[in-house]
């Protein structure tokens, strides 16, 4: 008796070293409350799928289709939807009977103490069997369908995720596309401005060939204008790189560079923009409902490894041939048949299952984390979208009108020192002031139609939200016809 109980003390000291300490297996982080977002606004305006089109140039139309089809990291969006589709579909598979056909024909030397008796024991012979094989996961606990909604959600959320990336690569080819547009416009600034230099050069030259003008002046005539010159070289390569980026967003090469002219968009073209944040933001991105799906998914998968510490309960069944004999195998002596039930129930396993559920609430708590960084961002990119609009708005207007005067004040201090009424100081101060004013206002129109786009996109853009009840009746719809 007492070594029983010295036995039993030893086995219970075993299994309790044996066991592990794990995280906790309660959630820690909770969803961010919508409430306190200021998501207050009407509705986000839908912008068409295409919106690039309200931009009236061909080009942009054309570019625009390369960048969908041929981007990599679309393209790598879309295999990774597929591939959490394809798992979908495994989980459930996994939830269906499963039949198989197992057939073996080996040759056996069989035991002579073991249950075949003489004269089979102790001989070599032909040993077969045929059988049709059915398990059966009956899932009392709920595991598997489990299993299949977390699938459901990961393959909801890596086709938001496809949406995402497809919304973020047409606003990253219009911002692309936009500044080569406007380095363009530098380019032609920077031409104008050479010719405005050589002008004050002549000028200059001729005041000081007269002895009107000191050879310092002539010297700072010939200085701007290099400097002119080189600004032209300068916007050159940026139009060469815009091209560069525009290709790789397209998923092209170099052969694609010639193909690209000058863009012609209407910057001025009215995009469908909020005017305070949205009170549908949230329901509106795809990033967003992509995050939240995943929350869904994490939820399922931790109910699943909850589901780990109850029996499962499977149902087996067997019908085909088994025979010693070669000759034999397909005889109706050979015919067998079983079916009944199988059960696996965890009795001591270290702590292993309790592991993996704190593992599974875990990956909820991220899910969740992950979710309200993501709610967090998107009120900021879109409230800072929303400032930078208001603001540009109001810069264009006075740099147009910055503009409009430097010109006029550089042609009157051009016209006072060609005449000789005042030194060329002024002129230079003039012309410098142009410059800059007229670089200005070429960056406040591009900025201006970028921030429009960023607006529009931080809001939903082209996309559309399926309703969750849809979703399931086309993924349902779909494993009907595969």
């Amino acid at each position: 008796m007492r070594v029983l109980k010295k036995s039993g003390a030893l086995v219970m000291a075993l299994m309790l070293s044996a066991c592990v300490d794990t995280p906790p297996t309660t959630p820690q982080v909770r969803e961010i409350a919508r409430d306190g977002l200021g998501l207050t606004g009407e509705p986000a305006p839908h912008a068409p799928k295409e919106w690039w089109k309200a931009f009236k140039d061909p080009q942009v139309d054309r570019l625009a289709g390369l960048v969908i089809l041929d981007n990599p990291s679309l393209a790598g969006a879309l295999a990774r939807m597929r591939a959490a589709q394809s798992e979908l579909a495994v989980s459930r598979a996994e939830d269906l009977p499963q039949v198989t056909l197992d057939g073996s024909e080996q040759r056996v030397l069989f035991s002579k103490d073991y249950i075949i008796p003489p004269p089979y024991g102790g001989s070599y012979r032909w040993y077969g069997s045929l059988t049709t094989n059915l398990s059966w996961n009956l899932d009392f606990w709920g595991k598997q369908a489990a299993l299949i909604e977390k699938a459901r959600n990961t393959a909801q959320a890596a086709a938001l995720d496809a949406e995402a990336a497809h919304l973020a690569l047409s606003g990253a080819f219009a911002q692309a596309y936009i500044n080569l547009l406007l380095d363009y416009q530098f380019g032609d600034i920077a031409d104008a401005t050479a010719a405005e230099r050589s002008e004050i050069l002549k000028i200059t030259q001729g005041r000081f060939n007269a002895g009107l003008e000191n050879g310092s002046a002539l010297e700072q005539a010939k200085s701007l204008l290099s400097i002119a010159k080189a600004d032209q070289l300068r916007f050159a390569a940026a139009r060469e790189m815009d091209l560069h980026a525009i290709a790789a967003l397209a998923g092209q090469g170099a052969a694609l560079y010639q193909t690209i002219t000058r863009p012609n968009p209407n910057l001025d073209v009215a995009l469908p923009l909020p005017q305070a944040l949205p009170a549908d933001l949230l329901s509106r991105r795809p990033d967003i409902l992509a995050a939240k799906a995943r929350i869904q998914a994490a939820v399922k998968g931790r109910e699943a490894a909850e589901a780990d510490f109850y029996p499962d309960i499977n149902l087996a069944a067997l019908v085909g041939f088994q025979a010693i004999g070669l000759s034999n195998l397909l005889t109706g002596n050979a015919f067998t048949m079983g079916v009944g039930p199988a059960v696996h129930l965890p009795i001591f396993d270290a702590g292993k299952l309790r592991a993996r559920y704190a593992q599974s609430t875990a990956d909820l708590d991220l899910a969740v984390a992950d979710y309200n960084g993501a709610v967090v961002a998107a009120i900021r990119q879109t409230a800072d979208a929303m400032t930078q609009v208001k603001s540009l708005e109001g810069q264009r207007v006075q740099q147009q009108d910055a503009a409009s005067s430097a010109e006029r004040a550089f042609r009157i201090a051009q016209d006072r020192y060609r005449s000789g009424l005042s030194t060329q100081l002024p002129m230079l101060t003039a012309e410098s002031t142009l410059l800059q004013a007229r670089q200005a206002l070429a960056g406040v129109v591009a900025q201006g139609a970028q921030q429009r786009i960023i607006l529009m996109l931080t809001v939903g853009g082209g996309f559309e939200p399926v309703p969750p009840e849809s979703q399931t009746r086309a993924a349902d719809l779909r494993q009907s016809i595969q």
